[in-house]
């Protein structure tokens, strides 16, 4: 079983990081020798990752001690199929509407009994066709991840019923989507906002299953906590470069006329 299935399944908490923008091995490298992180959160849904980018990446995190899965914007079976294939660790299936839909990404990810997805086995998930068939159903069986987001207004009113399908490893909140369906984009702090993702965590509660979300600062990610969130994003590699670069020009701030 992947690190993150295990922290999870250990009631821990999962810290990672976010690559998609500016992902490349090196960078991955990096984040790995900085140490503490658990994994990666590979971002195919506003990063553009694709195959090789994926291959790439997940090269890299393996050889730096880091966990991974792919996020995907609302995808396919064949997408799914292909990120595991190119060596994801799972993936995280963006704009989920329903319980049905978590169940049939679900089933794209797993092999039989749980699920329909093809066999090969001659790709990295398979050691490119050394693990025989039969284990290498049980193991991908065993360590797929499978997280769903909840960011539409159906699957914020779905929620009790997605947290309880079966085999969704986590349940993950996106505060800028929440904001957005409410009606106020942007006001992570709202009434509205915070209610609603309180709900949600009363919901995996109630179901035995972890959540996460991407924080807002340390005050908010200690709420979230509190609230029994227990996966955070704490960074992207574009806010990473932000922050060098602000810090840079800081530091030689009479260069730059202040």
């Amino acid at each position: 079983m992947g690190r993150i299935k295990s922290l999870l399944a250990a009631g821990s908490e999962v810290k990672l990081f976010g690559v998609g923008q500016l992902s490349s091995p090196k960078l991955i490298e990096i984040i790995g020798t900085h140490a503490g992180f658990d994994g990666l959160w590979l971002d195919a849904e506003h990063g553009g990752l694709g195959i090789k980018d994926v291959e790439l990446a997940t090269l890299a995190a393996n050889a730096s001690g880091l966990d991974h899965f792919v996020r995907m914007p609302a995808t396919d079976y064949a997408s799914v199929m292909r990120m595991l294939e190119a060596g994801a660790g799972g993936v995280m299936v963006s704009m989920v509407r329903d319980a049905a839909e978590a169940e049939q990404a679900v089933r794209w990810s797993k092999f039989w009994p749980r699920g329909e997805r093809g066999v090969n086995g001659a790709n990295r998930d398979g050691k490119f066709g050394l693990t025989p068939i039969p284990e290498y159903v049980r193991q991908a069986n065993e360590s797929t991840f499978v997280g769903i987001q909840i960011e539409t207004a159906s699957a914020i009113a779905a929620v009790s019923e997605i947290a309880a399908v079966p085999d969704v490893d986590l349940l993950f909140v996106g505060p800028a989507d929440i904001s957005q369906v409410l009606g106020v984009p942007g006001d992570f702090e709202n009434p509205k906002c915070l209610a609603t993702i309180e709900g949600i965590a009363r919901a995996c509660a109630d179901a035995g299953k972890p959540w996460g979300i991407v924080p807002r600062g340390l005050e908010y990610a200690e709420r979230m906590r509190g609230w029994g969130c227990r996966m955070f994003v704490f960074g992207f590699d574009i806010h990473a470069v932000h922050a060098g670069v602000r810090a840079s020009k800081e530091r030689y701030a009479p260069f730059f006329g202040a």
